[in-house]
């Protein structure tokens, strides 16, 4: 694969941003919206229970599972998968919660942390404008990036994302390419193979290491139902997908 190795090497030699124009990843986290569940995939909440643990051993954690549904702390605690993940595909079904005259980001706020390092956030969002729209609301990759389209449903309705994540690649401690993403919100594309600039907010520092899926408890009692993963392997590109030299 002499176009593959060539860009890793061009990619390790000039920053990111030089050779985006011609990024030969692009592409690497779509085409696996199928709507489907795969047979491998890891059931994270479903109708009889959960296997989240809780991030912190510290505190006691007040999230309550009852008739296949997770809902989260009232307070500020988190659950976190039992195990880390690289590349995968991820889909979780979210119910908002409504809040009458608090500032906005406290109103229906969790988000799925991926890796512990990247948020994608979940708030009542419904009804705001375009204009208005801000990247650390529904569907935003936190204070990064707004979703391409607004699709957040009423608090009381239930809502889905499906994620595709390609991990950031390191090499001698240094970054060599993005974390990539694509993200559905109730079955509408909202990112589009979205190369990630850096962690967001307050997401774990960028490594090599794969990470844990974290659900955030953001004093907001925010439920979740049909939560799974499944393990992909993205780390080659497909030669016949190269940019032509």
């Amino acid at each position: 694969m002499k176009f593959n190795c060539l860009w890793r090497v061009l990619l390790a030699i000039f920053p990111l941003d030089i050779v985006s124009a011609n990024d030969p990843l692009a592409g690497v986290t779509q085409g696996y919206f199928d709507g489907k569940r795969p047979f491998d995939a890891v059931q994270l909440v479903g109708e009889r229970g959960h296997i989240l643990i809780p991030e912190s051993g510290k505190i006691e954690s007040q999230w309550v599972f009852k008739a296949g549904v997770l809902t989260a702390s009232p307070k500020w605690d988190s659950l976190v998968t039992p195990d880390h993940y690289q590349d995968f595909r991820m889909h979780v079904e979210f119910n908002v919660n409504s809040v009458v005259d608090v500032d906005p980001e406290k109103n229906g706020n969790s988000g799925i942390y991926i890796q512990k390092r990247y948020e994608l956030q979940i708030l009542n969002s419904h009804g705001v404008s375009e204009k208005d729209y801000k990247a650390s609301y529904a569907g935003s990759l936190y204070r990064q990036k707004k979703p391409d389209k607004l699709v957040s449903r009423p608090a009381g309705e239930w809502q889905s994302y499906d994620i595709v994540f390609r991990a950031a690649r390191f090499k001698d401690g240094k970054r060599t390419e993005n974390a990539r993403i694509s993200v559905q919100q109730n079955g509408v594309l909202i990112h589009d193979d979205y190369a990630l600039k850096n962690k967001t907010g307050a997401g774990e520092k960028e490594g090599a290491n794969p990470g844990s899926i974290k659900f955030q408890g953001h004093h907001n009692p925010v439920r979740f139902r049909n939560a799974w993963i499944q393990r992909l392997d993205l780390d080659e590109v497909k030669e016949n997908e190269a940019p032509k030299l």
